[in-house]
């Protein structure tokens, strides 16, 4: 038996939000039982070494409006700049997290340890950072971008020093707004656009 089309609603068009929540983090969407915790849920565990950090922040369209279906996935260095998987690497530092923004007020929260300097295969050193890569709705491709440190000494960074741009450096950098804790709004477009890492 044909079923009326005059009934059904056509499913809203998307290009990674809101649902990409459901099959990547499905507890955070709701759907509990799947699994005991979904994965990524923290970089760290417990007896991590180093400074516990909290980065909170936005994503924000060209309108400025807050993304409330922003996803993000981050990847870290442990307090010593060794990355996971490295001899000597801190065992309590997985360095992977996926986590989301609120769906009210569009925040996220990245609870971590603060990473140590990262030495490149030349000698250089990269100064402490996050790598983050983000996706939400609009977003064909998803975004990489690092988050750097107000506190830490970024002038020699090799992967700042390549932005002609000067004035947007700042907008990689996490600007410190208590102990431990740092703010790190991300703009897609418009003014403060952050900068995009191509990847």
């Amino acid at each position: 038996m044909t079923q009326s089309l005059e009934i059904l609603r056509e499913t809203p068009s998307q290009t990674a939000g809101p649902y990409v929540h459901i099959g990547c983090i499905p507890r955070f969407a709701g759907l509990a039982g799947l699994y005991p915790e979904d994965l990524g849920h923290s970089p760290i565990s417990e007896g991590v070494r180093g400074e516990i950090i909290t980065i909170s922040g936005s994503v924000y369209d060209g309108t400025g409006w807050a993304m409330r279906d922003a996803m993000l996935e981050s990847w870290q260095a442990d307090a010593a700049g060794t990355f996971p998987g490295s001899p000597g690497a801190d065992p309590a530092v997985s360095g992977f997290c996926r986590f989301a923004a609120d769906g009210e007020s569009g925040e996220f929260t990245l609870r971590t340890v603060k990473p140590g300097s990262v030495a490149m295969r030349d000698g250089r050193r990269q100064a402490p950072h996050i790598a983050l890569w983000i996706v939400a709705r609009g977003i064909n491709l998803g975004l990489a971008t690092r988050v750097y440190f107000s506190d830490e000494d970024n002038r020699a960074d090799p992967v700042l020093s390549r932005i002609e741009q000067r004035p947007r450096v700042e907008t990689m950098i996490a600007q410190a707004t208590g102990p431990a804790a740092y703010r790190f709004d991300i703009r897609l477009q418009g003014p403060g656009e952050t900068v995009f890492l191509d990847i």
